[in-house]
C-alpha cells in the first residue's frame, strides 16, 4: 500500500494517509503531492489522517501551509481526523484550531 492515496468524489480530492506516524520525511512528499494538487486548482481538499497515531510539527506545518494556500484561490482543506492524535494535540498547540475537523471521510466531504 501507497503511503499516500488519492481519490477524487465529486469535485472534492481526498488524500489519505496510509501512515501512523507521519513526520519530516513523509512531509516533504506529501508537500509536492498537496502542491499539485492546488496547482491543478483543485479547490476543495480533504485530508484523511485517521490512520495516523502521531504527527510531527513539519507534517503539521505542511497541512497548515496547504490549507492557507487552498484558501488563497478561493479554496479549503479539511481534515479527517483521528480521536486521539487530535485531542492531545488540540491540547499543547493552537495551531489546530485552523482546521475543520470531522470525524468521518463522508462528512467531510459533505461539508463542502
Amino acid at each position: 500500500m501507497d503511503d499516500f492515496e488519492k481519490k477524487i468524489e465529486n469535485d472534492v480530492v481526498v488524500e489519505v494517509v496510509n501512515l501512523t506516524r507521519a513526520t519530516l520525511k513523509e512531509a516533504i512528499e506529501f508537500k509536492k503531492i498537496l502542491d499539485d494538487n492546488l496547482e491543478k486548482k483543485f479547490r476543495k481538499l480533504v485530508v484523511d489522517i485517521s490512520q495516523c497515531e502521531f504527527l510531527d510539527s513539519t507534517f503539521l506545518g505542511t497541512l497548515v501551509y496547504a490549507k492557507r494556500s487552498a484558501i488563497k484561490i478561493g479554496g479549503d482543506l479539511k481534515i479527517v481526523e483521528p480521536p486521539s492524535v487530535f485531542k492531545a494535540l488540540r491540547e499543547k498547540t493552537s495551531t489546530l484550531q485552523v482546521f475543520d475537523t470531522y470525524k468521518s471521510l463522508d462528512e467531510a466531504i459533505k461539508s463542502f
